[in-house]
C-alpha cells in the first residue's frame, strides 16, 4: 500500500496520511502526537470528526465518474472509545444521487478496536481549485 499526503494544508498540518481512496472507499491514518490530545491524554474529539469527515468525504469523491468535490450537509459521530496510538480512519459510499453523496465512517485504533463511527451527506460540487502557492494543489475535499 502506498501511502500520501493528501493535498490539504490542513491535513498536511495534522499529518494524515492517505492510504486508499477508490472505488467508493477510502482509508486514511494518523500517528496521534501529543498535540493531537485532549487533557486526558486520548484523541481530541474535533481531531476524530476530522477523520471521519475527510474518510467519508475522499470515499465519497471517489465514487464520482465527473471527478467532483464534495462539502459536507451533515455529519452524526458517536464516540466509543479512547483514540490513542495510531488511528485509521475507513469511509465508504452507502447512496449517492446526482448532487449528493451518502457516507458511513468508522476509526480504529492499531488493535482494530473501535474507537468512533459516523454517518454523513455531502454535496457534490464543480471543482474550482482556490488560488494558493505553487505547488499546494487542491485535492476536492473539504476538511
Amino acid at each position: 500500500m502506498t501511502q500520501r499526503q493528501l493535498n490539504i494544508p490542513f491535513l498536511a498540518d495534522l499529518g494524515v496520511l492517505c492510504n486508499y481512496m477508490e472505488d467508493g472507499r477510502s482509508e486514511i491514518e494518523l500517528d496521534l502526537q501529543k498535540r493531537h490530545q485532549n487533557s486526558w491524554d486520548m484523541a481530541h474529539g474535533g481531531v476524530i470528526m476530522t477523520l471521519l469527515d475527510v474518510a467519508m468525504a475522499i470515499a465519497g469523491r471517489s465514487s464520482d465518474a465527473d471527478g467532483r468535490g464534495v462539502v459536507t450537509i451533515e455529519m452524526k459521530t458517536s464516540f466509543m472509545s479512547p483514540g490513542r496510538g495510531k488511528l485509521t480512519a475507513r469511509g465508504q459510499t452507502v447512496h449517492r444521487t446526482s448532487t449528493m453523496v451518502f457516507c458511513e465512517g468508522e476509526i480504529v485504533d492499531a488493535d482494530g478496536k473501535i474507537v468512533s463511527k459516523a454517518s454523513g451527506t455531502f454535496k457534490y460540487i464543480k471543482r474550482m481549485p482556490p488560488k494558493r502557492e505553487t505547488g499546494a494543489a487542491d485535492s476536492g475535499a473539504d476538511g
